[in-house]
This record gives structure tokens, sequence and C-alpha cells, in this order.
């Protein structure tokens, strides 16, 4: 039954609020989203987003008509984002706190004829509770199985669905027997937008660490490149210190008459590298000792029991 106009204009209304108080939003698919997992989805984001669901027509005409009302808006890119069965949830708050609520909220589901498979489907193998006058029909769906204790077992785990495939009636009913609920659905993000701007939700992975990671990884290409044309950068800059200071150590370790603090160390281990194997190594030497010492004893009592 179609809207009347009354309706319409308060879905119109309603969206062209939410359009102005808020500046980002996730664009998600409601495939296979029952109104009551709807309504859960709707509490856990209470006080900090709102859903809004409805024909991709009537969505589009509202930006539409918001955009002509606000021509500085960005708002306009979410007209090319209404196709499929989507729906909005608008927020001013952290994309990444939104998200988990979202994709934390699935149910399982049992697959149903006809229905696309979003992941495999693997039955593991062993007893199915079903008697052996049902061997047949493991049989029509190519599936090894063998009687034990009364009851058909499977032999193998097996691939039953492929992601993608169709689901058949076959399928569907050898599922039901087992009391299988293979897959899961919940509000699927497919885009984000924010301030006029609209990506990928796969964005929203990449955390500070990342960020830092890539960043330093940068730096460090900028730097070498930076090394070997001789060409001084902001990042090239402490590299080119600890080499000049490599040099000018190289060349005072050589010289009798000259030296500064930061050479000395280096100069005193040239000299005699024992001192600094001594400090670095003393406790090894002692147990030595010890040890040396410990053997002439255990001869002498040894000797005692010969005696004996």
């Amino acid at each position: 039954m179609p809207l009347s106009m009354e309706r319409k204009n308060e879905y119109f209304d309603r969206m062209k609020e939410l359009l102005t108080t808020y500046n980002k939003c996730f664009i998600v698919s409601v495939d296979n989203v029952g109104s009551q997992q709807l309504q859960l989805t709707r509490q856990g984001l209470r006080g900090q987003a709102e859903i809004l669901m409805g024909k991709n027509t009537m969505m589009r005409k509202c930006i539409r008509d918001y955009v002509a009302e606000n021509p500085e808006t960005p708002t306009g890119v979410l007209e090319g984002q209404c196709r499929g069965n989507v729906g909005f949830v608008f927020t001013n708050g952290d994309l990444g706190s939104i998200r988990e609520v979202l994709e934390s909220n699935v149910r399982p589901a049992p697959a149903r004829v006809g229905s696309i498979a979003p992941t495999d489907v693997i039955v593991p193998k062993g007893p199915t509770g079903c008697d052996p006058g049902q061997t047949a029909f493991f049989q029509t769906l190519q599936i090894a199985t063998k009687i034990t204790k009364g009851q058909i077992e499977m032999v193998n785990d097996t691939n039953l669905i492929t992601a993608g495939e169709k689901v058949t009636a076959s399928q569907a009913a050898l599922l039901q027997k087992l009391n299988i609920s293979p897959f899961t659905y919940g509000l699927v993000l497919k885009s984000v937008y924010d301030t006029g701007s609209v990506f990928d939700a796969k964005v929203l992975d990449i955390t500070d660490e990342v960020l830092a990671a890539k960043f330093a990884q940068a730096l460090r290409t900028l730097a070498a490149v930076s090394l070997a044309l001789g060409f001084p950068t902001m990042a090239s800059v402490p590299h080119s210190i600890a080499n000049a200071f490599k040099a000018i150590v190289s060349i005072t370790v050589g010289l009798d008459n000259y030296s500064f603090d930061k050479a000395d160390v280096f100069k005193a281990y040239l000299a005699d590298p024992s001192a600094f194997a001594s400090a670095s190594g003393g406790g090894g030497g002692g147990d030595g000792a010890a040890a040396e010492e410990a053997a002439p004893e255990e001869e002498e009592e040894e000797e005692e029991m010969d005696l004996g």
C-alpha cells in the first residue's frame, strides 16, 4: 500500500532534519535483516546514531530537494549511494564505535532456497542423527557416509556450498536436517560519508598504529633517497650527522696528538680491548676458576675411596 501524502511529507521532513543535524553517516545493506533485529540495532545505537530506512526513490528525491534548498551542502553525493536494499546510519560520534555496534548485532539464519550464500558452508564429519533409511538423500549430494550405531555418519568434511552460489533445495534440506544455521545476517557496511566525502568502509580498518608504521617507512625511504642524491632533507640530516661523526672518529683514532671526549672511548678500546672484555665477562671467568678448584677435590676423594 503506497504511503499517503501526509506520511511522505513526514518522512521528507525527518530525512532533511537528519541531513542537517549530522555530518557523517554509514551507508548499510540490510538484506535478510528482520524488523526485530533492526529494532535491536536501533536500541544499541540510541543516543549515538539514528537509522533511516526507506524506498530508494523517496530517499533520492528527498536528497535532491534538500540540495536544491541548500545549494552549499555537500550531501548531494549521497544520492548515488541509494542503490539496492540500503539504509543510512547518521551520527556525529566516532565512526569506529558505531561500526562495532553495527557489526556485533548479527543473528544466525538458516539457508533459504534460492538465496545467495555470503560465505562457504562446510559441514563437519561425524554422526548426523539421521536413520539409515535416508542414505539415498546423502548419495544425491555425493556425500560419503557410513552406518554407525544405527545412524548415518559422514566420513569427511564436506564443502556443501560455495560463497556466491545459490542455495539449492537439497542443500537447504540437508542443513535443516542437521539443524545447522550457516549464515549470519546484520547491517553490512558498504560506504562511509564524512563531510562531503564518500569512501569504502574498509578505510576504517586503518588504525593509528598502521598510519605510524606507514609514515616511518616513508621517512626511511625519503632519507635513503636523500642520502643517495646528496640532497639534505629533514629526514636525512640525522643520518648525515651520524655519518659525519663516524668519519671524524675514524680520523681521530689515527692521530696521536689530538682527541675529543666522544672519541676517547674508541681510542681506549683500540689501545686495550682486554680491559673492556674483562669488564663485561668477569662473572664467567670466576665460575671457570671455581670449577677448576673443585676438580682436584673430587680426585682426592676418589683416591681415599680406593685406599679404603
